[in-house]
């Protein structure tokens, strides 16, 4: 039908920025995973010590699950991209149902387009559509970035097939989550929740001896399952289409019959009155995001206790002299150690707690698109103090999560018998703040220079600096390229000593952005939906 072609085409555009930011980082990703396994292993020998390290290895394993042919550059791309790559893939997956149904609703848009003569039915085929359509240019990008480092064609195919197949399952989830939640933020969280079972799960399953059978309930086992290159299972890939099918025919018969902006669970305006955080606008934001909050604080630390408690089995059997001053390049030469592992694990949550601090700033966005700080401004409240207050919120916020993966990791470690300092774990959590706060106070001038698009800037930025740090050295980037980024300037702690400058050169930017933004917020005018 041409109207509902027009609403899946519709449906694609509105996710363009970030279907396009995902589709090139998959695809960077497995091109640079490829090159950089070819340099560091040129030859069968070095190849045959990685595997004999790495094969039974938990603590790598934890990241990108169990490997099924190490001494093959396949093998290794399936291990490495489809395992760890199989993780976003999800989360696209979710993204994009919540964005295409229940971010519609939110907005009063679904029923703009169900004031055409469309019926519901082809209105909802048209959105899956459109999500289905941003997956299979995932699909696309992550072949392109295995074909053109000259793996062959259709094994890649088929890898990029199991690295993908997550993101339909959870594309499933995010669509029931948008009919059981009165709202897009609940249903991000309650698919979020699902996202995280199924990796720790997954976990579990990857690093716990004879529980390897969990790996079928979870769609990110059912991805290593599939072992691309290393005796293809395509009968696998049933499940997924299964769990996908099923959740869409317990999604498509409620979002039918039930009432346009309504979720199975009632909406906080009709729970009972809570006056708790009323009294200013940044207590008023605080009872707003203290959900997102204690979501972020479950995951981080969850993660970071799994680190602690595998950290004592890492192993230097194996890494060949290229691959190590690849390493000494990052700055992780004693990473396999347990301190150094965990502090090389953390530059991860360096990531983890910049991302929270754009969501942060993501979340202030919402506030006026909503249109909810026209009627506060007509309120005795200051814009800057407004602002300042949701910063140092988000201040305050983003070292709780730091500082909760300092302790949960030492909690982890000493859990396993590793030899770590709780000192020196809680170093670095806080290590992780001074980068993640520039990163805080540029998405807040991004918010108050182009308020529309400070999500997608913040958020790639952040994206693009990080896989820059990561893989810019392993393929010999200049050095003064390798200094854009923020995150080269963070010292592995503990396994390196803290050194003062390049934090405070950090926060000093970080200061001056925050402070530009709060004076050019102060002027520029309020922006609609």
């Amino acid at each position: 039908m041409p109207a509902t072609r027009a609403v899946a085409r519709r449906t694609l555009a509105d996710a363009r920025r970030r279907t396009l930011a995902f589709a090139y980082f998959f695809l960077a990703v497995a091109a640079v995973n490829v090159l950089g396994y070819r340099k560091s292993y040129p030859d069968l020998a070095e190849r045959i010590r990685f595997a004999r390290s790495f094969g039974d290895n938990k603590a790598v394993r934890l990241f990108y699950g169990v490997p099924h042919d190490l001494l093959t550059t396949g093998g290794y791309a399936a291990w490495r991209v489809g395992g760890l790559m199989s993780i976003f893939a999800a989360m696209y997956g979710l993204l994009a149902a919540v964005r295409a149904l229940r971010a519609e609703e939110d907005t009063g848009r679904a029923e703009l387009v169900l004031a055409n003569p469309l019926s519901r039915g082809a209105a909802l085929g048209g959105a899956l559509t459109g999500v289905l359509a941003g997956i299979v240019l995932l699909w696309v990008a992550t072949w392109l970035g295995f074909v053109i480092t000259k793996l062959s064609v259709g094994p890649s195919a088929y890898l990029a097939l199991a690295t993908v197949a997550p993101a339909a399952v959870f594309a499933g989830v995010g669509a029931l989550a948008s009919q059981v939640a009165a709202s897009r933020r609940v249903a991000l969280e309650l698919g979020s929740a699902a996202v995280g079972a199924a990796l720790l799960i997954r976990v579990v399953a990857d690093t716990t001896g004879g529980a390897g059978w969990l790996r079928w309930i979870t769609p990110l086992g059912w991805s290593e399952e599939m072992r691309a290159f290393a005796g293809a299972r395509p009968a696998v890939l049933l499940l997924p289409l299964a769990a996908t099918a099923l959740l869409l025919a317990v999604t498509v018969p409620v979002a039918l019959r039930r009432d346009i902006g309504s979720g199975l669970l009632p909406a906080r305006d009709s729970a009972p009155p809570d006056h708790r955080l009323l009294g200013s606008p940044t207590r008023l934001a605080l009872r707003l995001e203290r959900a997102s909050l204690l979501g972020w604080l479950i995951g981080v630390g969850l993660f970071a206790f799994v680190i602690g408690v595998v950290s004592d089995s890492v192993s230097g059997i194996g890494i060949s002299q290229n691959l190590q001053k690849q390493l000494e390049k990052l700055g992780v030469g004693a990473v396999l150690t347990p301190s150094g592992y965990i502090a090389f694990s953390f530059l991860f949550f360096v990531l983890a707690v910049a991302l929270f601090c754009c969501s942060q700033m993501a979340a202030t966005h919402k506030e006026e698109s909503e249109q909810r700080l026209e009627t506060l401004f007509a309120l005795p409240v200051a814009r800057r103090a407004w602002l300042t207050g949701r910063l140092l919120l988000a201040v305050a916020a983003a070292a709780a999560v730091a500082m909760c993966a300092g302790l949960l990791a030492w909690a982890g470690a000493v859990s396993a018998g590793a030899d770590v300092s709780f000192g020196d774990l809680l170093g670095a959590g806080a290590n992780t703040l001074p980068a993640s706060l520039l990163f805080l106070g540029i998405a807040a001038l991004v918010f108050a220079l182009v308020p529309r698009a400070s999500a997608g800037i913040a958020y790639g930025l952040t994206t693009v600096a990080f896989v820059w740090e990561l893989f810019g050295a392993l393929l010999g980037a200049p050095e003064w390229t390798l200094d854009l980024s923020p995150f080269h300037h963070v010292r592995l702690v503990p396994a390196q000593s803290f050194h003062v400058g390049a934090p405070l050169a950090m926060l000093a930017i970080a200061a001056a952005a925050s402070l530009a933004a709060v004076l050019l917020f102060e002027r520029r005018d309020l922006t609609g939906p």
